[in-house]
């Protein structure tokens, strides 16, 4: 299928829509989920459909090993050409390869500092300026204060980048908001423009849109994403 019409089939057009034409540049979005459900393979989706236009992704990550990651990508890389029956699949890789960076920091050293040195390099040596930031394992909600958030989110204004991180649910004595926002994410409620739950279900994990940026009427549409491939889908 020729790019620009795979493009266009994409769910995550859909998902775009419903968030109101997309993240944004500068913005800050969240994806909460329990732990498992599927944060990650949702993230990395959203990041290969931008990489499949061209776009420039950065990842980085507190959890995992940059092979592991450049495993997970390589999985969803393949399923969603499988289902948008994508042509020139080889070719398609290598610009995905070209346009994505993984940064891995040891948790406890992590620090916004460093994340600004590490980016001012690839810049200056490697050309590379992201449209995308995806932050895997960092922030942790439960423990950050308000400076980083707001660090985070000035940090993508200076990249004209969007910027996606994830929380965590359902931890023992968690407290939520009416929502069922976790109290330690909510608490920064100023400074994130879209929040999305990821909600198991019998045959497939719920994706609900609970802030889209300020609108108080968000589009009720059924997203979801498939278990097996963790790719979106919508009916």
């Amino acid at each position: 299928m020729p790019l620009n019409k795979m493009i266009q089939r994409s769910p995550v057009r859909v998902f775009e829509k419903v968030i109101g034409g997309g993240l944004g540049a500068g913005n800050l979005g969240v994806v909460l989920s329990r732990p498992g459900v599927g944060k990650t393979g949702f993230l990395i989706g959203l990041a290969v459909d931008q990489l499949l236009q061209g776009q420039k992704v950065l990842y980085i990550s507190t959890k995992e090993s940059v092979d592991h990651i450049s495993t997970f990508f390589e999985q969803i890389f393949q399923s969603m050409s499988q289902v948008l029956d994508m042509d020139n699949m080889l070719q398609r890789q290598m610009e995905m390869e070209r346009n994505r960076q993984i940064l891995v920091y040891n948790r406890k050293s992590f620090s916004l500092d460093k994340l600004a040195e590490s980016t001012a390099f690839l810049k200056e040596f490697a050309g590379f300026e992201a449209d995308m930031v995806i932050l895997d394992g960092t922030p942790r909600f439960e423990s950050t204060e308000e400076w980083e958030i707001k660090g985070v989110k000035e940090m993508g204004a200076q990249w004209g980048a969007e910027i996606w991180a994830s929380s965590n649910t359902h931890r023992e004595g968690q407290e939520m908001d009416v929502r069922g926002v976790p109290m330690d994410v909510a608490r920064f409620e100023e400074h994130l423009n879209v929040i999305v739950a990821l909600c198991p279900e019998s045959e497939h994990i719920k994706v609900n849109t609970i802030k889209e940026h300020g609108s108080e009427d968000i589009a009720q549409v059924s997203l979801e994403l498939d278990p097996r491939t963790m790719l979106l889908r919508w009916r």
